[in-house]
């Protein structure tokens, strides 16, 4: 580290205010990728049809993931911005702390899905069936949350019950009729289940928000690397905490 801080400590002004050009450039792509993921899981978040059947699995639903991960990023990437510009190493190495702190957290949460990919599915399906019998006990009006969840479900990803047909034991829902409106006493009903469709669905928001955050996590490594050198900078300079 020394070394690296000889050698800056050579460079001239004008390469040093390349590479602070270049850091607060970073940073501030960082920043607005982090704000615009905040308003992708805003939006998703909001037009979610289903997270009252999955309580287990709503703490780490895609939508909650890019809200937080995005509000987080964009404070961090604001420091990074802010100490770039007014050359403040207190700011920088603030920066530089959180940010590594941020790229380990992401890469746990990423083992993570890696490791329980199959558990989380069991908790997803088990999550299902709960839902629907709380459906099927529940009378006129009560849990009416749920049922509108379960409804608005098999309608937009046309399934019907967990598995299938079967699971509603005969007392299957207008919402798993194929014609729409349905207006005929015998109609037929989507022979597909819902665990399925809703399993694929999650899964290709996760590969979305995983490209997401792989994307960001380069950026936020070019942040690191360009920030040591302008850091190293700041100090023999003597400039820092002003």
């Amino acid at each position: 580290m020394q070394g690296v801080c000889d050698s800056i400590a050579k460079m001239d002004r004008s390469c040093i205010n390349c590479l602070k050009n270049l850091i607060v450039f970073l940073n501030f792509l960082c920043w607005l990728c982090g704000a615009f993921v905040v308003a992708f899981g805003v939006f998703q978040v909001i037009h979610s049809k289903f997270e009252s059947l999955v309580p287990t699995f709503w703490p780490i639903y895609p939508a909650n993931t890019l809200v937080v991960t995005g509000t987080i990023v964009t404070c961090v990437c604001y420091l990074g911005v802010l100490g770039a510009m007014k050359e403040n190493r207190c700011l920088l190495i603030t920066f530089f702390t959180l940010l590594f702190i941020l790229m380990l957290v992401e890469l746990a949460i990423a083992c993570v899905f890696l490791v329980y990919g199959r558990l989380i599915d069991t908790f997803f399906e088990k999550d299902l069936s709960q839902s629907l019998q709380i459906y099927l006990l529940s009378g006129h009006g009560e849990n009416q949350i749920i049922k509108d969840d379960f409804d608005a479900v098999q309608h937009l990803f046309r399934c019907c019950g967990v598995n299938g047909e079967k699971d509603w034991l005969g007392k299957v829902p207008i919402s798993c009729c194929v014609q729409d409106p349905c207006n005929s006493l015998n109609h037929s009903n989507w022979q597909e289940g819902c665990h399925l469709k809703l399993r694929n669905w999650f899964a290709g928001n996760y590969r979305s928000t995983g490209a997401g955050v792989v994307t960001l996590f380069i950026i936020q490594f070019a942040c690191l690397c360009f920030n040591i050198p302008l850091f190293c900078h700041f100090c023999r300079n003597g400039l820092g905490y002003s």
